[in-house]
């Protein structure tokens, strides 16, 4: 074998270590764990359905609506949540997911809790109209319960149609030593929450 041929077949067969080499460090090298948030409201029997007492949106004073609300934490270690409830209607903005700035509306109550990689935290969220009138035309909302607590409020809506309750998820930043909506991973700003429509029955209907 001639001297150029062994150094060619010796320079192929270098390309081709190298090749090998980097296949193999592909094939080891595990890939940059995604961190997240998942956030979820299911309906009285846990399932994504049965929102609404007989399935119809207009919600009566004193009836009682259940839910169940979760959030599972993939962020890789133990992460404080609070998930936050407001209630708005078809004219305050919701959450803006662009920008990861939450709703202008009003704050109704909070839940909080520490989550460990990978669990799921997953309440009863039990909420019904306590008092209602008819103001010029529209509906408002005075009192709202929720796990038996009671907050007074003054939302209001044309003919009472199309209130909702916004459920954001908020977490604990480091950096700034307070509660931020949405999260942070990766340079990135992301959020995560979730609204259900309703109508207010007052004696308008």
């Amino acid at each position: 074998m001639s001297s150029q041929n062994r150094r060619t077949l010796i320079a192929v067969f270098i390309m081709l270590l190298i090749v090998f080499e980097m296949f193999a460090y592909v094939a080891t090298t595990p890939r940059p764990q995604e961190r997240f948030f998942q956030i979820y409201v299911l309906g009285a029997n846990r399932k994504v359905a049965d929102y609404y007492p007989n399935n119809d949106t207009n919600i009566r004073p004193a009836d009682p609506v259940r839910w169940y609300v979760g959030v599972t934490n993939f962020m890789g270690n133990v992460q404080l949540v609070a998930i936050r409830v407001k209630l708005g209607n078809q004219t305050i903005p919701p959450p803006d997911d662009v920008n990861a700035s939450p709703s202008p509306a009003p704050l109704v109550t909070e839940f909080s809790r520490f989550i460990q990689n990978n669990e799921t935290w997953e309440f009863p969220f039990v909420w019904q109209i306590v008092n209602a009138v008819a103001v010029d035309g529209s509906a408002r909302i005075i009192e709202l319960r929720i796990n038996d607590e009671t907050f007074q409020l003054q939302s209001s809506a044309r003919g009472g149609y199309n209130f909702r309750l916004i459920i954001e998820l908020w977490t604990w930043d480091t950096e700034s030593g307070a509660l931020q909506f949405g999260w942070r991973t990766a340079n990135e700003h992301r959020a995560a929450w979730l609204q259900v429509w309703f109508n207010a029955t007052t004696s308008l209907h």
